[in-house]
């Protein structure tokens, strides 16, 4: 059984995750630690836990969600994997990093790229793969059907969805993602965004202003 936990990093108050299993391998998705402090904090869950981490996951590469990419890389040795279309979203983070008068930000290069219908793999457990271009041009949400939970990145919030202004967004795309892949989901299955609290399919078709 996937055992999932969350940290709130960075003043994007970006939501962390780390997925874990009785064998106790793990999975890092979006890491958004910023500085020291909270990097230790990361890492001391891991060490607390007993964790193996073996792969590191990205929903979407806006800036937020991977600060802590290298740190994870260098510090477990793992593999990035995310979605192909995604790159120039990564690639222009030093760039962002800049615009943002943020001065602590180390770059990331992917090893593994993922696409619809893949499954990703830790200890006894599996993630599927769903394309959810919209908010990023390769934005990708983590899915588990047996526990009926995803990992949406931006896509979908609790009342809320992406945003759809930054480069390589599109308000269409993010629709047709929402629409018709997010709500094709059983209603009582778990949404974990990449900000704020969690949600589930049912909640968001019936109460979300964006999608009436």
């Amino acid at each position: 059984m996937i055992h999932i936990h969350s940290f709130v990093f960075s003043p994007f108050t970006e939501n962390t995750y780390i997925l874990s299993d009785e064998t106790q391998e793990a999975v890092i998705i979006d890491p958004g630690c910023n500085n020291t402090q909270e990097e230790n904090t990361l890492h001391h869950y891991i060490e607390t836990n007993a964790l193996k981490v073996v792969k590191l996951l990205n929903t979407h590469c806006h800036i937020d969600h991977v600060f802590g990419n290298q740190f994870i890389k260098d510090t477990y040795g793992v593999q990035l994997y995310m979605h192909r279309l995604d790159i120039p979203t990564l690639k222009a983070n030093k760039m962002v990093a800049q615009m943002y008068g943020i001065v602590r930000f180390v770059e990331s290069e992917p090893d593994v790229f993922v696409e619809e219908g893949d499954t990703i793999e830790f200890g006894n457990s599996q993630l599927e793969v769903l394309f959810v271009p919209g908010h990023a041009p390769g934005h990708v949400v983590f899915l588990n059907r047996a526990q009926k939970f995803a990992i949406s990145g931006d896509v979908l919030f609790q009342m809320g969805i992406g945003r759809y202004d930054f480069p390589g967004c599109s308000y269409p795309d993010l629709m047709h993602s929402i629409r018709h892949k997010l709500f094709l989901l059983e209603e009582d299955l778990t949404v974990y965004p990449g900000h704020g609290p969690t949600t589930t399919i049912g909640f968001e078709k019936i109460n979300n202003p964006f999608l009436k």
